[in-house]
This record gives C-alpha cells, structure tokens and sequence, in this order.
C-alpha cells in the first residue's frame, strides 16, 4: 500500500509564487469591470459614515513614491475603516489650476498666448495628466471613486469657490491693501507661504554708514555738549533694498554708543551703533576707537540721518529717521536695522505705524525684478545685478565700510528655484487679525482654537501647526495669473471700491461659470451685470491662490454645513471630515489653507484629526534625487517586484518619521510577504475540503489546542483592530507577521499537521483542527486585505469560492464563535508554550550530538511540579503532540526547576506518521505502520481530545 496517498496532504490551487508583477493588472482590470468600488458603498449603505477627504495632488507628471506612499496609506485607512463597519468612501481628487501647468503651457507653446488659449491649452493638459496619474494610482490597488473624481477646474467647483469667496468676503475677512508679499519673479506673481522654501546663496554682506542729519540732536539723545561729524551704522545682505531705504530702527531697551574713532573717516569722527556690537565690529572693520557717550535705543527715536547715497545723486537726498522696533537683535550686524518697508514685512510694519502712507513708500522694483528706468543711478537694471553696482556706489560716496560675500540660507520659489523677495504690492489679504463684520473671534483666534480641539497623528503635529498659525501674517489671496479660478470683483476705476452689489454679481457670474468654467469671467463684458455702471467699473484680473482652491475643497466638494456652497459630493461625503491625511509639508500648506478657510466660512476646522506621514528618503537617509541616482519611482517596484510589496513596505515602516527605501529594503520586504504567502498557502490547502456550514465542528466539541488557536487569533486581530484605528499599521505589520511565523507556523500548524494528516479525512479530530482553521483564515484574509489587497482578494477567491463573493472588501471583520474559557485557554497554552519552546531547545542539543535526527526520534521525560506538573498531565499522552515527539512522559517533582531529559527512542518508526512506536507492526496486514494509524485507516480511529 502506498501510505503517502493515505494521508490528506493540504491541496489548493492558490499559487505559492505571487508573480505579482505580472498577475496585479488583472486584478485591477477585474475590480473595474465588475464595479467592485460600488458593490462596497453598496454593502456600507446605512452604516455610520467615515470621510477621508483626499488632499488633491497636482496634475502634472507622473506619481513619485511619495504620491504612493500617500495614496497606499489612504488606501489601507478607507478599507479597514469599511471592514470595521463604517460606510467609509473614498472620492480622489485632483489639483488643477496654478503655475506648474502655465509653465508647461509656456514651455510647449510659448509665451505671452492669449488668455483664453492658456485656458484651454491648460486644461486639457489638466485632464491628460489626471488620466495618467489616475492609472498609476489604480495599478497601486487603490479604490475609489476613480469615474467621478473631483477636480478643482471642474465647472461646479471652480462656480463654489467664487461662492466660498463671496461668503467670506461678507463676513469680513477679505480686504485690500499694500503690503510685502512673497514674490518671485519668474512667476511674475506672489506666492504663497507654502510654495517659499530654503536654500543656500551668496550675497554681498556690507556695512553701511548712514551720515549724521542732525548733529545737534545726537548730541542731545547722548547728553554731550556737541557733536560735529559722524554716522549710524547698518549691516545688510541685500544691497539692492539700500536705494529703497526709508527709515533706521533701534530696540528701546538696548545701549548704543558713540565710538570716536582713532583715524577719522569720510563721514566723521564718530560712528553710532548697539554697545554690545562695538569691539566685534571695529575688530571686523580694521578699526580703533573708544566709546564716549551710551544712551539707551529710547533715546534715539526721531533722529534722523541722511542716505548713505546723498552726496551721489540729488534723488537720495532725503533722512532716514530712528523707528523703535523690538524685532531688533544683537546677533549680528549693529544693532541697528535699515528699513525700506516695500521689501520687509517688519520694516513695512513699522513704518505704516509711524505714519507714512501707502502712497509715500519707495517701491522702485518691478515684478520681472528690474528697477524702475526712474530709479536714480541703477534704474533699468535687474536687482541682483545692480548689487555690485550699489556695493560701489556706496565706496565712491564715502559711505561703505566694509564688504565680504556670505553664504546663507535664502528665500526661493518652490516651482523655479530661483530667489524670492518680498515686495510690497497691491493685493487681496484674508486678514488673521480682523475682527469679523457681526463681531466674534478673529480668524487667527479661531484656527487656534481649531487646532486644540484636532486630535493629530502623531501628536507633535499640533505643536508645529500652532506655531504656523500663531505667527503667519495675512493670508494673500490674490495671484497675478491666467490659470486659475478669478477673484470675480469689480472695481471701482477711480475710487478702487467694490461695487455695492458685489455679493449679487459675484452669485451671478458663479452660476456663468457653471456653465462654461472659469473662461465665462475673460469673455464676460461687464455692461452685461453692470449696464450703465460698467464705465466707472473695471474687471479685476487676479485669480485666487491655488491654496485657496485646494483650502475650500471641504466646502466645493464636501459642501460645508451651512448649503450655501453646494458640494460637487455632498452627497456620498459629509463634513467636517474624520480625516485629513498629507505629508507633512502640509501643516503650511494643505492642512493650513483648509484650517483657514474653514474657519472663515464656518467658525471651526473642516477636519476631526490629521495624519502626518513623512518624507521618502534613500536607505542611507539621504532625500531622492535624480542628479544622485537614488530615486526609486513606485512604477518601477510595481512592473519589477509588484505594487504589494510597495504597499506592505509602506505599512511596514513608521510613517511618522522619514520613510526610508532601497532595493535591500525591498528584497527584505519580499522575504516577508513569501512568509505571509506560505502561511495562507497552507491554511488554504488545508481547509480545501472544508464546509463550514456541514462540517463544523461545535466549539464545546472542538480540541482544546484548537479552541486556544481561536482565543488566540481573536486575540490578535482585537490588536490589530486597535492598531488599524489608531492608524498605527508598522506594529499591525509586525504583529501579523509574528502570528504568522511564530504562532501559527512555529506552533500552531506546526503541531497540526500530523492531525491534519493522518487522522481520516472526516474524523473529528480533523474537522476540529480545519474548523479552526477556517475561521482563522477568515479572520486572517480580512486583516490582511486593506494592506496586501492583491493577496488577499486572491486568496478570498479560493477560500470562499467564486461564486459565493464578489470581493473580500464588501466584508467586515471576522466575527468568532463564543469562547467562554478563552482567557483561561490563553493563560493555560502560554506556559505550555514556554515549556515547549524549551523542550525544542533541549531537542536541538541533543540532536546537535548526532543521537537523535528528527524530533520524532526523540522521548522525553519531563519533571515538574505544582502548576506546571497539572497543566501537562491535563494534556495526558496529547502532549507528545505538542512536543512533536514520540513518547513524552510528565514525572511528578517535589520543587526544583522544571527539568527536562531528551532520549533517542529504541522503537521502530512507523512509515505513514513518522512517529516511534513500540506498536509498529502489531498490524500484521501493515506491518510497517504503528497502531495509530492502523486505527486511523481501518478502525474507529485514534483517542484524542487535546491536541
């Protein structure tokens, strides 16, 4: 007899090689088709909704892996917020408009195109990009509403957030005015604070002498006699504002002195600067001289000094006077700050609350970064340019004291990496310090109030966002662009008011681009609004912050809580949402705009919770760079080793920090996933033949080692399900890889498979153990589907069938039969667990010998005592089951440690089990088997009851 084909070997056809690469598209192509995404909203209708509102990544280019990591982690959060019982949707959307897509416009077609073909050139570049990414972000795994996404440049939500603006132009928050903006000159346009970011350049560092105006009142400020000759100094790393310079501040509270040099210069005798900064900066300029008078910064204010460039050109000749201003430090420099408040925000401060007008501040710069041709001595020139020039102009007057280049870290445009400058401008701010028009809370005591009430994952995220709000000047709304949703107002020529019936208007030419997108307001003549008012009114031409479009999606998309702004999915989404989820680059982007725009519209936070994740760096630590040659694009690892192991190593690592990969990272990841795979491989194999609803075995009937394999699986998945809704998935990773390898393959299974095995086919000792099984697959299938969502829907099929399920994401997690004794079964089986594995240990050091091969050549003794002596007698001869050995005889032992002896058995090994038995052969008809199976194959079948 052939006893191999006796035994009920596992047999399924669920593949051991995933061949992910290969197999994944089809399985995306089948989602598709069978319109998996609506079966689910299907299965979720009426449960308690869940909203993760997606922050719309931008259309242009092919996804990076941060995009993957971004979208994988929603992913896996908007399914098992299903699978726990929510109506959790997903509706991806899209970022539309801006400057990265008229820059390709620029680049393909040229510039200086009529507005209208930027338009449309734009936004059918738009839709080809969304089509692109929207099939890469598919072939992640990723479900969601992909036929009916939102977009921004969609016509409903460009028409809602010109109604967002209006609702928030009338509760006061929006008004108009001068101020220093970021601004860069190759957008030709302000930026937003989110799109500055930091790099190093070099600059002329200099320190410049501003002469004496006034000698009389210096002498008085310093109580001297008489004071002739001499001159304040300031220290600057952008010469080019010194043509612009208009004012000089000091802190009150610091000493300044007057240093009477040994060798008199150009402009005096006597130079003015902060006490503390004297030795310091005489020893950096090459000179000597000694304090005479100190006065303290209060002292000082209203003195005034002519400009550095007076004696060059008659335009200079005018006085910069002493402003008090605590932002001034002693760090470096003098102690004393120049001031041209069109280039500073503090400067621009300062000098509006000195008094001076809008009107009366020096703004010579351009926005293409050329001075004005009216510009004394360096009109025409480009800024950074005109530097040396200025640097000289500055030694020929007599007026420069020293100059070194320096690099520093420096404002720079995100998009073109090129230098930022502020520069005052006329623009539309949302004011963070107004008081609304019916009264309340300003806006920036809202959002910090917002902040508090947000839970944040990981919780330092609340401290960093605090910090953003608390000490962001006003928002500027306005941008200076072609592709983007129009700051729809009119103006009054003369006057620069709104026109009266601005809300009116504003609803009015909302409902035209609802019908025809934001190119409705280029085309529109205003006599068709205004009639006869249209000759004093001009259309206003600036679009509105792309943040501005991003940071209003909860209400053109979500649809807010007030209907004013009707919402593209209102109503599949509800708002506020649960969860915003960025990286986190978007405390001053995304998160902030929204946090803003939510406040200003409904006085709270459009969100419940944000998550954080980081940044995806090389396995060295180093950030992703083409010029380096270490990125790794999600396209690549999905068509080489599939997009599963992208998203297993995503869930794998801690997201709060910076995410590291590499190919030595991967190549672990996929060790891992074949353990996974190996795992169900088994499980599948062995629950094959298993009918759950006719062969279940009754829990009270079931072994005790397979009733402890439930209470342990419901165990692990109550962890798992804790970790799933704390978004915490690196430890839910951890911890079903270890159930995986250590309590199911390195015990579990482990001990099964000889039950599996050998016992009849429809005994109860296998249905018990396959009982256990099944639900341990299910469970198992369930946890494992909203990370490894290829695998397990794979698996689903095989287990379930294909006819019974369309998808394992219309399931919900795996409810257990009711284990009464369940704690005292995990109590119980976790020390026989630990004598176990020292029972192995023992095994493994005698084998190391040579006595014994395999552990069923093994016997053992073991002597114990108290507890440990009752729970292994409890298991009478199933504890060689357990032990995986032929004979494992308890001695009862008065105390002592448990002891325990390993000895090679004498008995003959029996060809079917492998085990050692003194009964092989007793049998004469199959001499070669033991009386086990001999029983198992011809009889009632073997004892068992434990194990």
């Amino acid at each position: 007899m052939n006893y191999r084909k006796s035994l009920n070997l596992p047999e399924s056809p669920f593949p051991m090689r995933g061949n992910l690469a290969k197999r994944e598209p089809g399985w995306v192509a089948e989602w598709e088709e069978k319109k998996v995404y609506a079966a689910i909203r299907q299965a979720s209708k009426g449960r308690p909704k869940f909203v993760l509102h997606d922050g719309p990544p931008y259309a242009n280019g092919n996804i990076h892996i941060g995009h993957a990591v971004n979208k994988i982690l929603k992913d896996i959060i908007v399914k098992s917020r299903n699978m726990a019982g929510f109506d959790a949707v997903y509706v991806p959307g899209w970022d539309c408009h801006g400057m990265p897509i008229e820059i390709q416009i620029e680049k393909k077609y040229g510039k200086n195109l009529p507005v209208a073909e930027v338009q449309a050139k734009a936004r059918a570049y738009a839709h080809e990009q969304i089509d692109n990414q929207r099939r890469e972000f598919k072939r992640l795994g990723v479900l969601g509403d992909w036929e009916r996404p939102y977009l921004t440049m969609n016509y409903s939500n460009e028409a809602d957030e010109l109604r967002a603006l209006s609702q928030i132009m009338q509760k006061g928050f929006v008004f108009r005015g001068l101020k220093p903006v970021n601004w860069c000159f190759d957008c030709g346009s302000a930026l937003a604070e989110a799109e500055v970011e930091y790099a190093d350049r070099s600059d002329p560092s200099i320190y410049v002498a501003f002469p004496f105006s006034d000698p009389g009142a210096v002498a008085a400020a310093f109580k001297l006699h008489e004071v002739h000759d001499g001159a304040i100094v300031i220290w600057t790393t952008t010469p080019w504002t010194i043509p612009a310079n208009q004012a000089l501040n000091v802190h009150p509270e610091f000493q300044y002195a007057l240093v009477r040099l040994a060798a008199p210069r150009s402009t005096g005798p006597l130079l003015l600067l902060a006490k503390d900064r004297v030795e310091t900066c005489l020893t950096e300029w090459g000179l000597e001289g000694e304090i005479i008078a100190t006065a303290p910064g209060e002292a000082l204010a209203g003195l005034t000094f002519h400009h550095p460039l007076h004696a060059s050109h008659e335009g200079y000749r005018r006085v910069a006077p002493i402003y008090l201003g605590d932002y001034v430090t002693l760090d470096s420099g003098t102690g004393v700050v120049h001031s041209a408040p069109a280039y500073g925000v503090e400067d621009f401060i300062s000098c509006k609350a000195h008094g001076m007008t809008d009107d009366a501040i020096i703004n010579p710069v351009k926005g293409d970064g050329h001075y004005a041709d009216s510009l004394p001595l360096f009109g025409g020139h480009s800024i950074w340019k005109a530097n040396p020039l200025i640097v000289e102009a500055l030694q020929n007057s007599g007026t420069l004291l020293k100059v070194e280049t320096i690099r520093h870290s420096y404002m720079h445009c995100w998009r073109h990496k090129t230098p930022v400058i502020y520069r005052a401008t006329s623009q539309w701010f949302a004011g963070m310090d107004r008081a609304p028009a019916e009264g309340g809370p300003t806006l920036r005591e809202m959002a910090l109030k917002g902040v508090e009430d947000t839970a944040f994952y990981p919780s330092w995220g609340k401290a960093r966002l605090h910090a953003m709000i608390a000490n962001r000047p006003d928002w500027t709304l306005s941008r200076q662009r072609q592709w983007g949703v129009p700051m729809a107002f009119f103006v009054h020529k003369e006057t620069g008011e709104l026109h009266p019936r601005t809300p009116e208007l504003m609803e009015a030419v909302a409902k035209r681009i609802e019908e025809q997108g934001i190119e409705a307001w280029q085309s529109l003549d205003p006599a068709e609004l205004l009639g006869d008012d249209a000759q004093h009114y001009e259309k206003n031409r600036d679009t509105l912050d792309v943040w501005f479009d991003s940071g209003t999606t909860h209400a053109t998309v979500l649809g807010g809580r007030d209907g004013q702004v009707k919402g593209s999915h209102a109503e599949e989404l509800t708002w506020p949402a649960d969860l915003y989820l960025e990286g986190s680059d978007q405390h001053r982007g995304w998160f902030h705009s929204s946090l803003l725009t939510g406040c200003m519209l409904y006085g709270r936070p459009p969100y419940k919770a944000l998550l954080t994740h980081g940044f995806v760096v090389d396995g060295q630590g180093r950030k992703m760079s083409k010029s380096v040659g270490n990125v790794v694009a999600p396209q690549k690892v999905s068509d080489t080793l599939g997009a599963e192991i992208l998203r297993l190593w995503t869930a794998a690592t801690d997201y709060s920090g910076e995410l590291s990969i590499s190919e030595t990272i991967l190549d672990r990841v996929v060790e891992s996933y074949r353990r996974i795979r190996n795992t169900l491989k088994f499980l599948l194999g062995n629950v094959s033949d298993f009918d759950i609803n006719t062969q279940a075995v009754p829990v009270d009937q079931m072994f005790e080692i397979d009733r402890y394999a439930l209470a342990m699986t419901a165990a692990m998945q109550a962890d798992i399900e804790a970790w799933y809704e704390r978004y915490e998935f690196h430890p839910a990773v951890a911890r079903l890889q270890v159930f995986c390898s250590e309590d199911l393959g390195a015990f579990y299974l482990d001990v099964l498979k000889d039950r599996l095995y050998t016992t009849a086919a429809d005994s109860r000792a296998r249905r018990s153990a396959q009982t256990a099984l099944w639900h341990i697959t299910n469970a198992l299938l369930k946890l494992l589907a909203p990370i490894l969502s290829f695998t397990a829907e794979e698996a689903w099929k095989y287990f379930r069938g294909d006819d019974e399920t369309l998808t394992i994401f219309t399931e919900t997690w795996h409810v257990y039969p009711e284990l009464a004794d369940a704690p005292a079964l995990l109590q119980k089986w976790a020390r026989l667990r630990e004598i176990r594995a020292e029972a192995m240990r023992r095994i493994e050091e005698v084998r190391a010998t040579g006595k014994v091969g395999s552990s069923l050549a093994a016997e053992i003794d073991i002597h114990a005592y108290g507890n440990d002596l009752e729970l292994l007698r409890s298991l009478e001869d199933d504890l060689r089951f357990v032990l995986i050995v032929s004979r494992a005889t308890v001695h009862a032992a008065t105390e002592g440690e448990l002891r325990i002896d390993v000895h090679p058995s004498e008995a003959q090994k029996c060809e079917r089990c492998w085990h050692h038995r003194a009964d092989v052969g007793s049998n004469t008809e199959h001499p070669t088997i033991c009386g086990r199976c001999s029983d198992n194959l011809f009889g009632a079948g073997e004892a068992r009851e434990h194990a």
